[in-house]
């Protein structure tokens, strides 16, 4: 271990970019001048990222309709039934589905599985359908509340074995909900998101609760169904939450394409979910929540809602097509090298197989994204090396769903092993993850960054809202080209600690073309020309992927990081004043599964001038 610590001339040559020096500018990571501005790199040296795609939400227009369609549209939004303005002289329709949807979306077989063993299986947990209280006043954790009053547990019964061996389960547990929600009522079973999930699951897997031995039932579902495609009509526009909008008008423009006398239902729902869609999502394809989960959910209403119109022999609006080629490349722009997603806004480590799965069914081949700009996560990439950073200030509180205070945090896998990690699985709180810690799973200490006196960079509030903080992030990318070698820059500053403290992190990251080392440099800034007098404590936390094995330095200004694979990467602080040091503390980590695993963290820890400070570091990969 002495020898592996020891500076060797290569390595005094690596940090020599991230310590002062008279020749800083000529160095590969900038440092600041005295009026706080970077230096940046010679032009000739440097070019910025190219973007990768044409597509943009101009592209996205509402579907197109004449006249008579748009006095339709505004009848049946007055409240003229659909019956009345489809055919006006006959009695209307009784309800009934007209075709079969076949989605290309699986369902997770150990979850139907586990249903038909009589347990509902949320994120690990398992709870008896008999014991489970359907009621929408009934207070379940949001999981279960997706899953019991969204109904996606249809899919996943749906795929654990055929048909016919799955229909009881579902006539079970459909009569047992219903028995609980006679009528639309408040409560957590009514909300647009909920109610819009559930139909369109009802629509979708038709065949499951329509098809069955218990004759009573049918025409209780059918009921159902109309009940609620007409409280979504009234409901789906006073939802505050975008995503729970757009569930709804998803849901309405299925039952449009499914149900008799749909045309007025279906013109309106194209309408009222163009118009969703296009205050959810950014200009770059990333929803403004800037949840990776959300992202998936929104791919994947739209990708049902496809199967919709496949069945009813309908094309569906180019606008909606648009859409979901918008979505696509921002959620291709978070996987690591294992395939799966990075923790992110309260998601976790989705699982490589899923993701694939949904993309595929998504029939969406694009690359991911490269011209970043709402959505905020910054990718670099060298040998089998990826880095994430978030250099996007979080969602606003309109926006947020489960937001987290993660400004300048990053993620490193190197192959299919994840090296730094951000904690993640808020989202997924109330399974296997305790509802306790939610808040502490969104808190700036719970992603690899930097903290300043042990308090978040933006508020993080109750039920996944935030509050002041993060306003602005100021950021560069480029690539540089030295000596015939290449490397990935980003530089990125955020005000989340301005007010407060009155000092502006900068954090720089440069990634070495062969993906061999990364070099970054934490910078505190003052807001202003005059800084403040005394210190404050401060702590930069690389949270540790799971199963990497950890050992400090004797002289704990550095670390050795052991991968599963045998892949052994070095830890560095650079300079030489003794200022913060390196410590190795417990954390957690959330996989795609919803299941917690004990990690380490390294933490860099110390005082600092409150009229600024240099931190650089340097992870290096050995053999």
């Amino acid at each position: 271990m002495d020898t592996l610590f020891s500076k060797t001339d290569d390595e005094r040559d690596l940090f020599e970019a991230s310590e002062p020096s008279e020749a800083a500018e000529s160095r590969a990571i900038p440092m600041k001048r005295e009026d706080s501005q970077p230096v940046l790199n010679d032009p000739e040296e440097t070019a910025p990222l190219a973007p990768s795609r044409a597509l943009a939400l101009s592209d996205f227009v509402p579907p197109s309709a004449g006249p008579g369609e748009r006095l339709i549209r505004l009848a049946y939004r007055m409240g003229v039934s659909g019956s009345t303005l489809a055919s006006p002289f006959r009695k209307p329709s009784r309800t009934r589905l007209l075709a079969t949807v076949e989605s290309p979306l699986p369902g997770d077989r150990a979850a139907g599985m586990a249903l038909r063993a009589g347990h509902f299986l949320v994120h690990g947990v398992k709870a008896p359908i008999g014991q489970m209280e359907f009621a929408s006043s009934s207070r379940l954790t949001p999981p279960f509340e997706r899953v019991v009053h969204g109904f996606s547990w249809l899919r996943d019964l749906s795929a654990s074995a055929p048909r016919e061996q799955c229909i009881s389960t579902a006539e079970r547990i459909c009569g047992a909900w219903l028995d609980a929600n006679e009528k639309p009522a408040k409560g957590s079973a009514w909300t647009a998101e909920h109610a819009g999930q559930r139909l369109l699951a009802w629509l979708v897997n038709a065949p499951l609760v329509l098809s069955g031995q218990d004759a009573k039932l049918r025409p209780r579902m059918l009921a159902a169904i109309e009940r609620t495609a007409r409280w979504l009509d009234r409901n789906a526009a006073r939802s505050t939450d975008q995503l729970g909008q757009v569930a709804g008008w998803t849901a309405i423009t299925a039952a449009g394409l499914l149900l008799p006398d749909g045309k007025p239902r279906r013109l309106f729902g194209e309408a009222g979910l163009v118009k969703a869609l296009g205050e959810l999502v950014a200009e770059d394809g990333g929803v403004l929540s800037r949840s990776p989960l959300a992202q998936m959910d929104a791919i994947g209403l739209l990708v049902d809602l496809r199967a919709c119109y496949v069945a009813a022999d309908r094309e569906m609006p180019s606008s909606l097509g648009v859409m979901l080629e918008l979505l696509v490349p921002p959620l291709l722009a978070l996987r690591h090298g294992d395939g799966g997603l990075g923790s992110w806004q309260g998601g976790s480590a989705f699982s490589a197989n899923r993701l694939s799965a949904l993309i595929e069914a998504s029939g969406v081949r694009t690359r991911p994204l490269k011209e970043v700009r709402q959505w905020g996560y910054h990718r670099l990439s060298g040998g089998q090396t990826t880095v994430l950073f978030d250099a996007a200030p979080p969602p606003k509180p309109r926006h947020a769903r489960w937001g987290c205070a993660s400004t300048l945090a990053f993620e490193m896998s190197e192959g299919p092993h994840r090296l730094i990690v951000n904690c993640g699985g808020a989202a997924l709180a109330g399974g296997q993850v305790p509802a306790r810690i939610e808040q502490g799973l969104r808190a700036t200490a719970a992603h690899s960054a930097l903290v300043l006196d042990d308090v978040n960079s933006t508020a993080v509030m109750m039920h996944g809202q935030l509050g002041k903080g993060v306003e602005q992030v100021e950021v560069e990318s480029r690539t540089m080209r030295r000596g015939g070698e290449e490397a990935m820059r980003i530089e990125a500053s955020h005000d989340g600690y301005a007010t407060r403290f009155g000092l502006v992190h900068q954090r720089i990251l440069m990634l070495r073309g062969d993906g061999q080392e990364l070099r970054g440099e934490d910078i505190l800034l003052p807001k202003n020309q005059k800084g403040k007098r005394g210190k404050i404590d401060f702590a930069i936390r690389f949270h540790l992927g799971h199963q990497v094995e950890v050992r400090l330095s004797e002289d704990r200004r550095g670390a050795s990081l052991l991968l599963p694979s045998g892949s052994l990467w070095q830890f560095r602080l650079g300079g030489d004043d003794g200022n913060a040091g390196v410590a190795i503390e417990e954390s957690l980590w959330v996989d795609g599964e919803g299941r917690p695993h004990p990690i380490q963290q390294l933490v860099v820890q110390g005082m600092t001038q409150r009229s600024g400070g240099q931190f650089s570091w340097l992870l290096k990969k050995m053999g």
